[in-house]
């Protein structure tokens, strides 16, 4: 399984991570979706090199050109309600693509919020068969809602391969995809790689709940 982490390499996706994690910045909610929706473009770019891709030729005006065009058939997937900008990110690059769509939540299991549980109640999605997957969630936290989501796709079909794309992971989300997705098919992208989680499961440094930060605080 082959993870990329861009903070390892210097480009502009270090200055949107920059503005993201900054309190003063995660006050002006616009802004805070903006640059999500930015880091997921810039990861769809990326992604988009990995795709198979065959010789057309386009008639022009003035004469006839070939170019190179993706031929995959992509679905695009998302988990309610954090993933919405960073899924448009890559919808404004991949803007052909099938959309899928997974309501996964957290539910905490103990007063403390130690334990975490999550829950899965709402599914919409394409067939997937043979298709590229991209699930695009931007906290890769225990890797828990991933994982259910992902099970939750393949009810409709069997992907040719998968691509997870987050903004922020831990240590353990990723751990967690390793053991859950196959690995031979599966491609983590990641703007940033954390220490890890604290004693309530949110990645440390992290830059908070990206859900709370783009829509406001939930009840």
């Amino acid at each position: 399984m082959e993870i990329i982490n861009f903070s390892e390499q210097n480009s502009i996706i270090n200055q949107y991570m920059a503005e993201i994690r900054d309190k003063s910045y995660q006050k002006n909610r616009l802004l805070f979706r903006n640059n999500v929706m930015r880091i997921g473009e810039f990861e769809a770019f990326e992604i988009s090199k990995r795709l198979q891709y065959v010789t057309k030729e386009i008639e022009t005006p003035l004469g006839k050109s070939k170019v190179n065009v993706p031929v995959d058939k992509i679905v695009l997937a998302t988990i309610f309600r954090a993933g919405l900008p960073f899924h448009n990110g890559f919808l404004n690059i991949f803007d052909h693509a099938g959309n899928a769509f997974v309501s996964a939540y957290r539910e905490y299991k103990d007063e403390e919020h130690h334990e975490v549980g999550i829950h899965v109640e709402y599914l919409a999605t394409p067939n997937i068969d043979g298709k590229t997957l991209i699930i695009a969630d931007p906290m890769l936290a225990t890797g828990g809602s991933m994982e259910l989501g992902y099970k939750a796709i393949l009810t409709k079909g069997t992907p040719r391969h998968v691509h997870v794309a987050c903004v922020c992971a831990a240590p353990e989300g990723i751990e967690h995809i390793r053991k859950t997705f196959p690995d031979s098919t599966t491609t983590i992208w990641c703007a940033a790689i954390d220490e890890g989680l604290n004693e309530h499961q949110y990645i440390v440094p992290g830059f908070g709940d990206a859900g709370d930060l783009c829509y406001g605080e939930k009840i």
